[in-house]
C-alpha cells in the first residue's frame, strides 16, 4: 500500500514535519493556552507520545517562526494548512530559547551526562558571545547564559527541558550513580526559580513526576499539568482527531485491508485507544502506533517494543511478581499512582507513568480511580513480558508456540477439547517448583498466556453473586471458565450455575459455554475438565478427560 500522506514516524522536529509535508495534528490551541498563561510547566507522559515534538513546537513558537504555522505549500507541492495559533494575537517576538534534550543519549553515566550538559551550555555560551567555561559549575554557567541572553535581546529567555528523567531511570539500583546524577541535575537547574525576572517560560517533560528525588526541589513553582483535564489531550491523538483530521487515512487503510471504514476504525480503537490522563477520560490514541499503522498498512504492535526502556523492565523485575489479575482493574486514589518513583517498591507508579496502565474510570464521590491496561497492543506486549517472570524461569522452554497454535485453531474452530489438551501439555513442561502455588497460580498463568495471545479476556469478572475466574470471548462463542484446585470439574460447573456467572452474557447473541477445570496438586496439571452449553442454547454437552 502506497501511503496516502506522509506520516511523521519517529520524526520529532516540528520544522521538519511542516517543511517536508508530514501530517501535523494541530495541538497549538493548547500550546497557546500554555504560553499565554506563562507559568512554569511540567508534563509527564509515556515515551513515544509526542513530548519531544511538543518541545520542538514550543521552541519554534518562541523563536517567532510564524511562517511554519501559516498555510503554505512545500517544495514538493504539499499544502500545509494554517494552524490555530497563527490566527491568534500572539506577537511572534523571538525570545532566546535554551533547550536541554536528554532523550537521545544512550550512555547513562555521570561522564556522559556531564559531557551532554557541557556541550549544551557551551553552544549557548558561544551563541551569546560568552567564553565556554568548561569545568566551571553548571549552575553559574546557566545563570550567565540566561542573563546575557536577556540583556542582548531585550527579551526574557525560554528554558525547555526534554525527558529530564532519562538518566535517573537508568540509574536505578546503582546508589552511587543515582546520587551523582541527582547532584548534577540539582546543581544545573537550581537557579531557575531565582531567575524568574529573566525567564518568559519554562517547560519540563519526563515520564516520572517532577518532584522525583528532589531534583527540582528549589523549583517548587512548577505547575504540574500531567493530570489536568484542560491539558489531557496535548499529546496523543484524540478520537475526534482520528475521525476528522485522519478520516481519509483510516478510509485508505480500510480499503487496503478489504474492510469497511467502521470495521477498521473499531480495530484501531481496540489496538491503540484507551489512554486517559485525567478524570474526564478523553479517549487518547497512541500516536506512534497509529502513524506506523497508516504508514505500513498493517495494524500491528509498534509501541511496546520501541517504548519499553530496559530500566523500567529491570525495575519491575526487582519487585514482587506482578500479575495481570492484580493490576487490571485496581482501584486506588491518585496518591497511590501519581507519585515519584521515590521508593521503587510498588509497581503502580512505574506502570502508570510508563504507559502500561492508564485511568479507566473515576468515582467522584470517593475520589478514586480505576486503573487498567489501555488497549490490546499493550495487553499483549505486557503479558508477553510478564510471561518470563510469572510463568517460567529464564532458559526453560515450555513450548509456548505450540500452545499459541492450538489457541489460534480453537479461535477458528470453536472446538474446545484440543485446546485444553494443549494447555495440559504446556503445564507438563513447567518445573515442579514453579507449580506449587495453588489455584491462583494456575489461574494467573492461563490468564497471562491468553492475554499475550491477544485474547478478549477478563479475570474475576463480577456478577450479582460472585466473580467468575475467566471470561473468554471468542468470535463464535463466549466461555465462562471456573478453575478448581484439588476439586472436581463438576463442582466448578455447579459454582458457575449457582452464582449465575453466565447470565450477564445472554444478550450478547453468541453461544455461551460453561467450562469447569480441575487442577491437581499431586499431578501439578489439569486432571479433569467438563463443559456445557448454557441452558438457553440448543443442548448440553458434557466432556471429561
Amino acid at each position: 500500500m502506497a501511503p496516502l500522506r506522509k506520516y511523521p514516524v519517529g520524526i520529532q522536529s516540528f520544522e521538519k514535519i511542516r517543511t517536508n509535508g508530514y501530517i501535523y495534528v494541530d495541538k497549538t490551541p493548547l500550546i497557546y493556552k500554555m504560553i499565554t498563561e506563562g507559568c512554569p510547566y511540567f508534563l509527564s507522559r509515556p515515551r513515544r507520545f509526542g513530548k519531544s515534538l511538543l518541545c520542538s513546537t514550543l521552541e519554534a513558537v518562541f523563536q517567532g517562526r510564524r511562517e511554519l504555522f501559516e498555510a503554505f505549500t512545500t517544495e514538493d507541492g504539499i499544502e500545509q494548512p494554517q494552524l490555530f495559533i497563527a490566527t491568534t494575537n500572539w506577537k511572534w517576538q523571538p525570545h532566546p530559547v535554551i533547550r536541554f534534550d536528554f532523550s537521545q543519549e544512550r550512555n547513562y553515566t555521570i561522564e556522559a551526562l556531564d559531557k551532554l550538559v557541557n556541550f549544551t551550555l557551551a553552544k549557548y555560551e558561544r551563541e551569546y558571545g560568552l567564553t565556554p567555561q568548561i569545568g566551571e559549575g553548571s549552575n553559574t554557567r546557566l545563570i550567565s547564559i540566561i542573563t546575557e541572553a536577556h540583556r542582548q535581546t531585550g527579551r526574557r529567555a525560554v528554558v525547555i527541558v526534554d525527558e529530564y528523567d532519562s538518566f535517573m531511570l537508568h540509574s536505578i539500583g546503582d546508589s552511587e550513580l543515582e546520587e551523582g546524577i541527582r547532584r548534577s541535575f540539582s546543581s544545573l537547574f537550581s537557579p531557575l526559580k531565582a531567575l524568574d525576572d529573566h525567564l518568559q517560560f519554562v517547560f519540563i517533560t519526563g515520564i516520572s513526576k517532577f518532584s522525583q528525588m528532589g531534583i527540582f526541589s528549589t523549583l517548587n513553582n512548577l505547575k504540574n499539568i500531567s493530570m489536568m483535564p484542560s491539558f489531557e489531550t496535548i499529546c496523543g491523538i484524540t478520537e475526534k482527531e482520528l475521525a476528522t483530521v485522519l478520516h481519509t487515512d483510516t478510509e485508505q487503510l480500510a480499503q487496503y485491508r478489504g474492510e469497511t471504514y467502521d470495521e477498521t476504525f473499531a480495530e484501531l480503537k481496540r489496538m491503540y485507544d484507551g489512554y486517559h490522563f485525567s478524570r474526564f477520560k478523553s479517549d487518547i490514541y497512541n500516536p506512534f502506533s497509529l502513524f506506523n499503522a497508516f504508514d505500513s498498512g498493517e495494524i500491528g504492535d509498534y509501541w511496546f517494543d520501541s517504548a519499553t526502556p530496559s530500566a523500567v523492565i529491570g525495575m519491575l523485575a526487582q519487585m514482587p511478581p506482578i500479575q495481570l489479575t492484580d493490576i487490571d482493574g485496581v482501584t486506588c486514589p491518585a496518591k497511590d499512582f501519581d507519585v515519584p518513583f521515590s521508593s521503587y517498591s510498588k509497581p503502580l507508579p512505574v506502570l502508570y507513568q510508563s504507559g502500561y496502565i492508564t485511568i479507566k474510570d473515576y468515582e467522584k464521590d470517593f475520589d478514586e480511580y480505576t486503573l487498567g491496561l489501555p488497549n490490546l497492543e499493550v495487553r499483549k506486549g505486557f503479558a508477553n513480558s510478564l510471561y518470563e517472570y510469572v510463568v517460567v524461569a529464564k532458559g526453560i522452554d515450555t513450548n509456548k508456540n505450540a500452545l499459541f497454535r492450538a489457541y489460534n485453531q480453537f479461535r477458528l474452530s470453536n472446538h474446545l477439547p484440543p485446546f485444553i489438551e494443549a494447555i495440559k501439555v504446556f503445564y507438563s513442561g513447567i518445573p515442579y517448583y514453579l507449580n506449587e502455588k495453588g489455584e491462583h497460580h494456575y489461574h494467573v498463568i492461563l490468564y497471562t498466556l491468553l492475554t499475550a495471545f491477544g485474547a478478549d479476556i477478563s479475570a474475576e469478572e463480577p456478577s450479582a453473586k460472585g466473580r467468575a475466574d475467566i471470561i473468554l470471548k471468542m468470535p463464535k462463542g463466549i466461555y465462562v471458565i471456573e478453575i478448581k484446585y484439588d476439586d472436581t470439574a463438576d463442582e466448578a460447573l455447579r459454582q458457575i450455575d449457582l452464582r449465575g456467572y453466565a447470565e450477564k452474557y445472554r444478550s450478547d447473541g453468541r453461544p455461551i459455554t460453561k467450562v469447569g477445570i480441575a487442577f491437581s496438586s499431586k499431578e501439578r496439571n489439569i486432571t479433569d475438565y467438563k463443559f456445557a452449553l448454557e441452558a438457553n442454547d440448543l443442548s448440553s454437552l458434557d466432556k471429561g478427560c
